[in-house]
């Protein structure tokens, strides 16, 4: 991924937008607390034109992939990013742990992930392409 300003591992089952808002208040503070640890750079970033990816490896119920965006997305605010409003492209993908995945070529935080066999969601943020590049 090119121009990768931070990624992490959330080594937990992510909490869809309609979960009941005490339990998903509790997954935003989660994943804000996990930005925080991984985040190295200080400010948060406030340029506009930024990419979000989130791969999740789950088990065999897994949440709705669209209903597990906004609570991520909203938990990195004021420590990744300044503001949601900056990204302009998301990107999100759910594959199945047990149907086994291709671990080559893929970022070392999400091969850790496959390879603990429980589920997770992967994140990073880089800087967004040239449309022409997604189509």
């Amino acid at each position: 991924m090119k121009d990768k300003l931070f990624e992490m591992l959330i080594p937990k089952r992510p909490l869809s937008l309609q979960a009941k808002a005490q339990n998903l208040q509790a997954w935003k503070d989660y994943v804000y607390g996990r930005a925080r640890e991984e985040w190295k750079h200080g400010t948060p970033y406030s340029k506009l034109g930024i990419r979000l990816t989130l791969v999740y490896l789950c088990g065999d119920s897994p949440a709705d992939i669209d209903n597990i965006v906004k609570p991520i997305q909203d938990a990195l605010v004021g420590v990744v990013y300044a503001d949601d409003l900056l990204i302009a492209d998301v990107d999100s993908h759910r594959r199945f742990i047990t149907d086994g995945i291709d671990l080559i070529n893929l970022p070392r935080l999400l091969i850790q992930g496959a390879e603990s066999g429980e589920e997770c969601v992967y994140v990073s943020v880089s800087l967004s392409e040239n449309l022409e590049v997604y189509l």
